[in-house]
């Protein structure tokens, strides 16, 4: 039997966007905001600790749109865009942003073989095919609502969801099972390194870290005008370093004359560590490995240890240790995007022994997170298959390979 296939806006009763709640209408309660960040692929995600509100009075005010249990919530942004999950009934009254889409269907469509439809590739790819934006992609509801859907009897809906229901619960079991795997792997890291530097031994010494240091100071605090690659010199920033690497697939360059001036009394070069100190992932250290001139952003501190006491790379996997995250997390000075000040990384305490069992405690670590990197890439390789094996599922399920009438 071939399907019929209708528009999305055909198929609903009520299909409209959110409303615009600005910051300065928010309320510490009241009637909850239900955001893109709560939507997830085919689920809610509650993020309970991120939960925000306006007041009745600001809901009659702004004429808001109430959203109910039941509601189909399609995001119009990233990633992916067009994801969308049936709103759970949370306790509260809810609404939602203008970059949602809010779905309530007719009777003759079932809610979750909808939502069912919007994980699958095919979904997706019209979703794709329809977006605008060049720096944010973004689908507008006009659009969306002319994606066409396979709609069959209501009764067959519900044979495929029950399908999908029993499959579905088995490969969510496997990737759970993966996850705690992914989790269990990283929590080990993470011990064997405090044990590894919580080291009682009495030969070790512990100074200020400014004290072990030949440079550790901030790159430039204020904003530079930025050159075309071609004349530049790489100007590296905090999103530079991620995951004990330094990373060059994103940053800007600046002239040689300025770059020239910047590093007149600390010139950047390869074996210093660059260690972030603002924004979310502050707190992560990275040795330069790359041969080249460059100069840095006032969100990196540039470190160069003292070669005759302090090995970088032991000093790198110390800064990336949870001992001193914790103290960098502890020494943040600002209320809003975190910045870790220098001072206080000038002062954080370092405990090391002489410079060969630093070498060697390196490569114990080295062995150690290659060790832990292979495994994360083998748990990563079967997430990625189950995902896959989700899809082949879904594109069955919307040909009408599922159900008895196939």
């Amino acid at each position: 039997m071939i399907w019929k296939r209708e528009n999305i806006k055909d198929l609903t009763e009520l299909f409209t966007d959110g409303d615009w709640i600005e910051t300065k209408n928010q309320s510490v309660d009241g009637i909850r905001l239900i955001q893109t960040g709560n939507i997830g692929f085919g689920k809610f995600k509650p993020k309970e600790d991120k939960k925000r509100f306006i007041s009745p009075n600001t809901f009659e005010k702004l004429k808001c749109k109430e959203i109910y249990p039941g509601d189909i919530l399609t995001s119009r942004l990233p990633d992916p865009v067009g994801k969308s999950c049936i709103i759970p009934d949370v306790g509260e009254r809810m609404i939602t942003g203008v970059d949602c889409s809010i779905i309530r269907l007719k009777p003759h469509v079932d809610k979750v073989f909808f939502c069912y439809y919007q994980m699958s590739n095919e979904y997706l790819n019209e979703v794709n095919s329809r977006v605008t934006g060049t720096t944010r992609s973004r689908i507008s509801r006009k659009n969306l609502g002319q994606i066409k859907v396979p709609i069959p009897p209501l009764p067959e809906q519900k044979q495929i969801v029950e399908t999908l229901d029993k499959a579905f619960e088995k490969i969510d079991k496997a990737i759970a099972n993966i996850e705690r795997n992914i989790q269990n792997a990283e929590e080990m890291y993470e011990s064997k390194l405090n044990e590894i530097f919580s080291n009682s031994c009495d030969d070790w010494s512990e100074t200020k870290m400014v004290d072990l240091c030949d440079i550790l100071t901030c790159g430039v605090a204020s904003t530079p005008k930025y050159v075309d690659e071609s004349i530049g010199i790489p100007f590296l920033s905090a999103q530079n370093v991620r995951n004990g690497k330094v990373v060059l697939n994103k940053h800007g360059y600046i002239s040689k004359k300025l770059h020239e001036h910047l590093t007149k009394k600390n010139k950047p070069s390869k074996g210093d560590i660059l260690y972030s100190r603002v924004g979310a992932k502050f707190g992560e250290a990275a040795v330069v490995e790359h041969d080249f001139e460059f100069s840095v952003y006032v969100s990196l501190t540039l470190i160069r240890p003292k070669a005759e006491k302090l090995y970088n790379y032991y000093l790198k996997h110390l800064l990336n240790s949870p001992s001193i995250k914790s103290l960098a997390k502890s020494s943040i000075t600002s209320s809003g995007v975190p910045n870790l000040n220098v001072k206080s990384v000038r002062d954080f305490p370092i405990r090391y022994p002489n410079l060969s069992e630093q070498i060697r405690l390196v490569g114990t670590i080295d062995g150690l997170s290659e060790h832990i990197q292979s495994l994360m890439s083998n748990y990563r390789e079967e997430l990625k298959n189950l995902e896959e094996l989700k899809k082949s599922i879904l594109e069955k399920a919307f040909k009408g390979e599922l159900t008895s009438a196939a």
